[in-house]
């Protein structure tokens, strides 16, 4: 999954405010399927959302602000994100339950 020789990094992300019930998790698989990113979304226990996303910098840049931009009805209140070099690829990118 390289982009013109562009290295795959790992990008991890807890998103905070309204995001379950809302539509969340099937617009980050949405906008991480259009640029082609790989990983894992899902509702965590204590209302955040947790992303898990591999693709290059640029394109994990991209999803970030399609997230800030159009994420529907959800409110975002914050973002934590983390980006390191990733242990296991990811096949496709799913909503985990």
């Amino acid at each position: 999954m390289e982009n013109n020789n562009m290295p795959i990094l790992e990008m991890h992300l807890i998103v905070s405010g309204q995001v379950q019930g809302v539509g969340f998790r099937a617009a980050v698989l949405h906008y991480a399927r259009r640029l082609e990113i790989k990983g894992t979304v899902r509702n965590l226990p204590d209302g955040n959302v947790e992303i898990y996303a591999q693709g290059p910098k640029e394109k994990l840049d991209r999803l970030i602000e399609h997230l800030h931009k159009h994420n529907g009805l959800a409110l975002i209140h914050s973002m934590d994100v983390n980006h390191y070099s990733p242990k296991n690829l990811f096949a496709d990118f799913a909503i985990i339950r």
